[in-house]
């Protein structure tokens, strides 16, 4: 390869593809590519899109955004353009037809290709597609760039079995496929000697996990062996599904001291009606039943969910039963959708289509409701005294106040009074909580301990190295990692669980 060659990779998406865009990246620098400068908005020399097919829009975004580099390339020599992801699974031939300056499709099954698919594209000079219709190397085998030096993505799962009606998931991931026990200890054991301290366990269905052997308690028993890792504090994962949330997972959450009380439980509606016509294998009473579970077990557990307004059938009666059920719940903040035909599946050929200025309406109303829930809920914090891990690039307004950033163990954002001593991200601060809002909270008094820990001695590492080589740098071993994770404002998932 001659000279120095810059990419960037544009993610779309749920946590998945947030992992896979990491593996992305480390194939590409283990190919000699290096990390194009912030900013560089398709100035490099090779542009990754990552793609998500869950939105009814997924591919008027993608062409919209091909169509603005189309120019860019042709003023740029031996630039490439890859297209990858969900909706590359989908579309295959149709994306070269729309878009014939792209050089690279690939698939969900098959992203450790991408450098060579590049290269036979630059020999060839025409476009290589190349979709597998089944998993070549399951993502953690990969090399992988990882944004944080302190948390980290870890996939036990990928694929589901489940056949809800308004996900197209299970045609583009395929069934699930577990990993093994050993190797996803391994992962988490090799990130800890780098330095992380927090892991998410991610999966289509992550406790679903252990169908593949037949072990219904193989999740709760990988929660409680992650237990047993000296120097792992946190520990959380995403995202679960009710039908296969059994009492033994909430034992292990509740007994395993790293394993944080939060849980992200997708209801995506509170109808029986409904969730039948979704395909969904619980009810209301059964989904409310293992709320209350979880809050007998843990009582100071952050729940969160994601709920679809709209729904292809739901009437009046039925939205009121989603707002009874979020009343019930409590929900510390909940992911509200309004429901999008996505090419492919069932629910998009159903009769009943809302129309959109009701499915708008009710979209607000909900809204105000959980607002007024997350609010009451945060107050609730007014007064505790809180372990803050602190994060980086999560407080927009951090300089201004003079302020730092964190999350709580229970994924709560707070933003913190800055210590005199120096605090890095992955140290954790010890405050008590002064303010709530609806999605954040404030402690305004001087913190009361810090502790420098490993995690921090970790991002000090990676920054001295970033500063005297600004990109290419791969973190640790080149089979590990993940990112950081998603802010609250962030879906955390494909809405799909």
């Amino acid at each position: 390869m001659d000279g120095l060659k810059t990419y960037e990779v544009r993610t779309y998406g749920c946590q998945m593809n947030v992992h896979d865009s990491e593996r992305l990246s480390g194939l590409l620098e283990g190919a000699g590519y290096v990390r194009a400068a912030e900013g560089s908005d398709g100035d490099a020399d090779v542009v990754v899109f990552n793609t998500c097919a869950v939105r009814e829009n997924a591919d008027n975004k993608l062409y919209g955004n091909l169509g603005r580099l189309a120019p860019m390339k042709t003023k740029r020599p031996g630039m490439q353009i890859a297209v990858g992801g969900c909706l590359a699974q989908k579309d295959r031939d149709t994306i070269v037809k729309r878009a014939p300056w792209v050089d690279v499709v690939f698939g969900t099954h098959n992203i450790g290709k991408l450098p060579v698919l590049l290269e036979r594209a630059r020999i060839q000079e025409e476009a290589q597609i190349e979709i597998a219709e089944s998993l070549e190397a399951f993502p953690s085998t990969l090399p992988t760039r990882r944004e944080s030096a302190y948390a980290a993505w870890v996939s036990i799962s990928v694929g589901c079995n489940n056949t809800c009606t308004f996900c197209i998931v299970p045609a583009l991931r395929g069934k699930e496929k577990d990993r093994r026990t050993g190797d996803i200890l391994a992962e988490i054991e090799a990130l800890v000697a780098e330095g992380v301290s927090e892991i998410t366990l991610l999966g289509q269905n992550v406790n679903a996990y252990g169908s593949d052997i037949g072990d219904r308690e193989a999740f709760s028993k990988l929660l409680r062996a992650c237990g047993r890792i000296e120097g792992l504090e946190r520990v959380r994962f995403t995202s679960p599904h009710p039908r296969d949330f059994t009492d033994d997972v909430i034992a292990a959450m509740a007994e395993t001291p790293n394993v944080m009380p939060q849980l992200h439980m997708p209801m995506q509606s509170g109808s029986d009606t409904i969730l039948k016509a979704m395909r969904r294998s619980y009810r209301q009473e059964r989904f409310l039943g293992i709320i209350e579970k979880v809050r007998a077990a843990m009582p100071d557990a952050a729940i969160s969910t994601d709920i679809i307004v709209g729904f292809p059938g739901e009437t009046e009666e039925d939205f009121e039963q989603t707002m009874h059920a979020v009343r019930e719940a409590r929900f510390a903040n909940a992911f509200t959708f309004q429901y999008s035909k996505r090419p492919g599946t069932p629910a998009a050929e159903m009769e009943g289509q809302i129309p959109k200025e009701v499915v708008q309406e009710r979209y607000m109303r909900l809204s105000v409701l959980q607002e007024e829930i997350s609010w009451e809920e945060n107050k609730k914090q007014v007064g505790r005294t809180l372990e803050i891990m602190v994060a980086e690039g999560e407080g927009r307004k951090d300089g201004a106040t003079h302020r730092l950033s964190g999350r709580a163990p229970d994924n709560r954002l707070v933003h913190f009074t800055k210590p005199d001593e120096d605090v890095r991200p992955g140290d954790v601060v010890t405050v008590e909580i002064s303010y709530a809002a609806p999605h954040h909270l404030l402690a305004e008094g001087a913190p009361l301990a810090v502790r420098r820990t490993g995690a921090g001695d970790a991002w000090e590492k990676r920054n001295a190295a970033e500063t005297a080589k600004p990109a290419g740098v791969m973190l640790g071993l080149p089979t590990v990692g993940a990112p950081a994770p998603l802010p609250a404002a962030a879906a955390p998932g494909c809405g799909c669980d």
